[in-house]
């Protein structure tokens, strides 16, 4: 297979390790690469939060989660920074947009307290349950959480910043969901010249599978690098 080799970007060096990834293996160096945790909320994963209220099911998701454990945990014996990511608004979701905002219309959770009103307040809202990570995913004090507005990582947050500071090109993803959140950050930060390998059992899709497979394709084809949990933790633990 073949290898993209960062090191005439000075991306990297020589003895970066080489991740196994679709279409072709990448040399990352840890200490330019983040492991990003997106949305692993309530809200997202659990029986009670906003996505099973809104009639998706997240009965699947401990599989993905103990995925996204294995790779936390080779991440911080690497020296790979963890940045979780926490989407929701203001709990008046001023922050939504309102109706001027294509996010109102699109949103599921915000469409959900429309039809429910009973629920206003309780979805995605900053300081309840619904928006908390979940109780198996703990940031630790040398993690990063950064909270965020709308699907990608990128928007209004200063997540760029702190990847520049840190000197970190390559980012790592797992998390919910594959072709909504976590393709979106992904696909900006191809636009902002970083390189993306989205980990495929770590990722989850509460819609039809269909979903997920055309998000690899296009990860694979146009914006990035596919790669799985093993091949992380085997190129990464030490």
């Amino acid at each position: 297979m073949s290898e993209i080799n960062l090191v005439s970007a000075e991306f990297t060096s020589e003895t970066s390790p080489v991740l196994t990834a679709e279409p072709e293996s990448i040399r990352l160096d840890p200490k330019q690469t983040a492991l990003i945790v997106v949305d692993m909320q309530n809200a997202y994963s659990t029986l009670g939060g906003y996505l099973d209220l809104a009639g998706f099911d997240v009965s699947t998701t401990q599989p993905v989660i103990e995925k996204i454990q294995q790779a936390i945990k080779t991440a911080h014996q690497a020296g790979i920074q963890v940045i979780f990511f926490k989407n929701g608004w203001d709990d008046q979701y001023v922050e939504a947009g309102g109706a001027g905002s294509p996010n109102f219309h699109k949103s599921n959770a915000l469409k959900t307290m429309r039809k429910r009103p009973e629920l206003q307040g309780t979805l995605l809202a900053k300081g309840g349950w619904d928006y908390e990570l979940i109780d198996q995913l703990t940031p630790q004090p040398q993690d990063i959480v950064i909270p965020k507005p709308r699907y990608s990582g990128f928007f209004n947050t200063q997540f760029d910043s702190i990847l520049r500071a840190q000197g970190i090109r390559n980012l790592v993803f797992t998390g919910i969901a594959t072709n909504v959140c976590v393709e979106s950050t992904l696909r900006d930060g191809f636009f902002l010249e970083y390189f993306g390998v989205l980990l495929d059992d770590a990722c989850y899709q509460a819609g039809p599978s269909s979903a997920h497979d055309a998000t690899l394709f296009n990860v694979k084809t146009f914006f990035g690098w596919v790669s799985n949990t093993q091949n992380f933790v085997e190129t990464f633990h030490s």
